[in-house]
């Protein structure tokens, strides 16, 4: 299922495979909350600018469809026409960022639908169900999220609770797969390593659940208001208790910097929002750095977003053109921003691959982790 093939440093080449398909990692999954990329991106579009893996959202998926409906429609494969890889959180993050809508038992939580304010309950079986439902190729573990920074005393008691429901995900997950008429029987499933910024709670969390039989291991509850540098030495202190012969994903991460530094830290695989949302409002990636295209300079720009670029916006439109679109609200404008975003991201992971295939990860880190991040210079 998955393969190391090349190190430098702690930074990992290898090779993911699954039922719909093989992966080249370090990779970063294209996010489809709903089953769509926000900005009017299909599945059909994501094949063209380059993603390996597409991102969907358990508890968004629950209430609207709803997972059964999607299982009836065949699967989430079927229901949006992607054909590649697809990973499904667990809907955990979502159901904990509802704060005051929701109460934690052992069982699991119930919490109000932030639609129609309907009490739904969640534990790690219903998330399994669901994501059984949906038949992604990767499930994530129902765990908790706490609040960075969170009282040290309530962080280990979750850390406690969030291990005993890894072993329930376990159990549910493998009965499920051997379901008759179980959407995808090769499902996987990714435990998740929590314990808020506290290094000690991580690592004995991390040690505790890498005894589980899953399938590979993700640091969760990360880049949620902790400095950068503390979720680097988090990673740090994780990363040598993580299994070798897994893959180990960095949960909501983040900037091109912050997956830089990851790859250079062992990780494999990376998802983010960011991306796409930041191009919704205009913020765009180039390998110069980040430039707010409804700056007036732009105004009658006759270059594409990003020169050498090969996505579908600066194929064929210049910056002057997208400021245009933006500024006059159409929705074109978001299609094209997000398009090139995204592109981007999948551009730099090629980038990353082929520096590690090379032996020169270290140079590329050097060059571009400071340079990717900031705004172009004036």
């Amino acid at each position: 299922m998955f393969e190391v093939i090349k190190r430098e440093g702690k930074a990992r080449r290898g090779v993911f495979t699954c039922p719909h398909g093989t992966v080249q990692t370090p990779v970063f999954m294209n996010v489809g909350t709903q089953g769509a990329i926000k900005g009017a991106v299909s599945a059909h579009d994501l094949k063209e600018i380059g993603c390996q893996i597409e991102l969907s959202n358990t508890y968004h998926l629950h209430l609207r469809p709803g997972d059964e409906n999607v299982r009836q429609m065949g699967g989430l494969h079927r229901f949006m026409d992607w054909d590649g890889p697809m990973l499904t959180d667990s809907g955990g993050f979502q159901v904990f960022s509802l704060a005051g809508l929701r109460k934690i038992k052992e069982e699991g939580v119930t919490f109000a639908s932030h639609i129609d304010g309907r009490r739904i309950f969640m534990g790690p079986e219903e998330s399994m169900r669901i994501q059984s439902n949906l038949g992604s190729d990767i499930a994530m573990a129902f765990d908790e999220c706490v609040e960075n920074p969170s009282p040290f005393e309530y962080v280990q008691k979750s850390c406690q609770r969030t291990a005993r429901w890894l072993e329930r995900c376990v159990a549910e997950h493998e009965r499920l797969n051997q379901v008759e008429g179980c959407v995808n029987p090769g499902q996987q499933l990714f435990g998740i390593n929590q314990g808020g910024t506290y290094p000690e709670l991580r690592v004995e969390h991390m040690k505790q659940i890498a005894q589980m039989p899953c399938d590979g291991f993700a640091i969760g509850g990360l880049a949620v208001g902790e400095p950068t540098e503390v979720m680097y030495e988090i990673i740090e202190a994780v990363e040598p208790h993580m299994p070798q012969e897994k893959p180990r994903y960095l949960m909501g991460v983040g900037t091109p910097s912050n997956i830089i530094e990851g790859v250079a830290r062992g990780v494999d695989f990376f998802d983010c929002v960011m991306p796409a949302r930041n191009a919704r409002h205009g913020k765009l990636f180039t390998w110069q750095g980040t430039i707010n295209i409804k700056n007036e300079r732009y105004k009658l720009d006759k270059q594409p977003i990003s020169e050498g670029c090969q996505c579908p916006a600066c194929r064929s439109f210049s910056r002057a053109y997208l400021r245009h679109l933006l500024t006059a609200g159409e929705m074109l404008a978001m299609r094209l921003a997000v398009l090139h975003n995204l592109y981007f991201y999948n551009e730099l992971m090629l980038r990353i691959r082929e520096a590690l295939d090379n032996g020169t990860f270290e140079a590329f880190r050097q060059t571009y982790s400071p340079i990717l991040t900031r705004p172009i210079p004036m």
